[in-house]
């Protein structure tokens, strides 16, 4: 049973990879191409609204999702009554939106943001209708069919999209990307999985998963809205443009903070939940996972740090040059952000989801005092160091979190990411002072960064090997030894 839970959870992790890193790739040549194409006012209208659309779509899951995955056994009776549930959550939270976008957009005071949520928000009826179907794929560990319905639709909606954009269609290219991608996964999800709802809805069911599920519901929806309190300041003090330049930079330090923690969290909630009741396991997996991340995640983002401006002017062109401050101080949060699924969704695995919720309030109430403090004090830059605050605020209460109900030690775990936190700092700032000394162009300046953080960061990992490397090398040794095979073959 351990052997085949492992074998799935290998193959989960790669199929995630390719699926995760493809979009990727994807998503980061589209994203150069629409940089061109559209404005920051453009992305700033999007921006400005997705404080509501991700409400509205927490509402909808209503941490039901989480249950049916938490829960060993789920009946037919289960999934049912939760799909009727979300379809008739749906239609109401639809009409709130579309009641309310006029005076949405009053506030803001873009008469524009009316049309685009209403339109926006038939993503809402289409996330209803496809999510007990894609959770029971990922209670199944059923990656492969994730994977490759996402990599297809992530081209499909990015083409439509790079070609409205290229034709002038401005902000409703955007809303165009954001229905098609919950639009074709949607269908083809409805045709590949043999579940059709029976016509039942059972309160029994409802009140069960209501439970675990409520709790769930409620730190998602404290999440998001600490999340996103920062898009609607800006949008409210700021013009659509800055909210564009602060998305930009947000979207691209999210892409490499959590491109592997998301790869991990599809595969390690339903490995969590199989093993809720073997805490020792549980605490020694979150672990490996902690320090494998870690080990590749923090160089990263110090990598980025130092190479942001070339970085930017490269990829997005000049336009988007007044991104770069916000990316640079966002870089610091991602730290912090890139380990914050490892430790939130093993407390949920094990059924604490109230616990969960009590303590997702205390963060979120204490990030938006952060946030709204730096924003009074200091306007933009406190701001966004009010954000990095309450990051490394939220990690802290993770651990702690962790360490009272799994075992693993929040003592521990400092202690644990120590090295490679010290090594990438250290090297970082050797890096900096080195290239410092010279006078050179602004790419590269950015290339000589990069190569000598690079080269020192692998040294440091031959010569002393600790145990986040080796933890990577482990973690790694299929992919290698698959590629090792086939390369034989040939």
């Amino acid at each position: 049973m351990a052997k085949s839970l492992k074998q799935k959870a290998t193959y989960g992790i790669l199929w995630t990879a390719l699926q995760k890193y493809s979009t990727m790739l994807i998503q980061f040549v589209s994203g150069i191409i629409l940089a061109r194409l559209l404005t920051p006012y453009d992305y700033g209208c999007i921006g400005m609204l997705m404080i509501f659309m991700l409400l509205a779509e927490s509402f909808i899951d209503g941490g039901f999702g989480s249950a049916l995955i938490q829960k060993k056994n789920p009946t037919q009776t289960d999934y049912s009554t939760i799909f009727f549930w979300n379809i008739g959550l749906s239609v109401v939270l639809y009409a709130v939106l579309y009641l309310s976008a006029p005076f949405i957009a009053e506030f803001y005071d873009i008469p524009l943001l009316s049309d685009v949520l209403r339109i926006q928000g038939i993503v809402l009826f289409i996330y209803a209708f496809n999510i007990v179907q894609r959770n029971q794929l990922r209670k199944k560990l059923n990656f492969k069919v994730l994977s490759i319905v996402t990599i297809l639709t992530s081209v499909t909606a990015l083409t439509v999209t790079i070609i409205m954009a290229y034709h002038g269609f401005g902000v409703w290219a955007l809303v165009a990307q954001n229905i098609l991608t919950a639009a074709i996964p949607a269908l083809i999800f409805w045709f590949y999985v043999r579940w059709r709802p029976q016509w039942v809805f059972s309160w029994q069911s409802f009140r069960e998963l209501f439970s675990f599920g409520f709790y769930m519901f409620l730190t998602n929806m404290l999440n998001q809205f600490g999340q996103q309190i920062q898009g609607l300041l800006i949008g409210k003090f700021y013009n659509p443009a800055t909210m564009g330049y602060y998305s930009k930079a947000n979207s691209t330090e999210r892409l490499a903070s959590t491109s592997i923690s998301k790869v991990m969290s599809q595969v390690t909630y339903p490995l969590y939940a199989e093993m809720q009741d073997n805490k020792a396991a549980l605490g020694d997996m979150i672990k490996k996972i902690t320090l494998t991340l870690s080990y590749v995640t923090f160089p990263l983002m110090f990598i980025l740090l130092l190479c942001a401006k070339p970085l930017f002017i490269l990829l997005y062109s000049d336009r988007w040059a007044d991104s770069v401050p916000y990316f640079q101080v966002l870089c610091i949060a991602g730290l912090a952000y890139s380990l914050q699924s490892v430790n939130y969704q093993s407390v949920a695995a094990i059924g604490k989801s109230r616990t969960m919720f009590v303590w997702t309030f205390v963060k979120r109430a204490v990030g938006i005092v952060f946030v709204v403090a730096g924003l009074l004090l200091d306007g933009m830059r406190g701001m966004l160091l009010g954000m990095v605050l309450n990051t490394w605020f939220s990690y802290f209460i993770n651990i702690w979190l962790v360490s009272k109900h799994i075992g693993y030690r929040w003592q521990r775990q400092i202690l644990d990411l120590q090295p490679v936190l010290m090594a990438s700092l250290s090297i970082a700032a050797l890096s900096y002072a080195v290239v410092g000394l010279c006078s050179l162009s602004l790419y590269a300046d950015g290339v000589l960064k990069f190569v000598i953080f690079v080269a020192l960061y692998a040294c440091w990992s031959v010569m002393f090997r600790p145990e986040a490397y080796q933890l990577f090398c482990e973690a790694v040794k299929p992919i290698t030894k698959k590629l090792r095979r086939k390369i034989n073959k040939k």
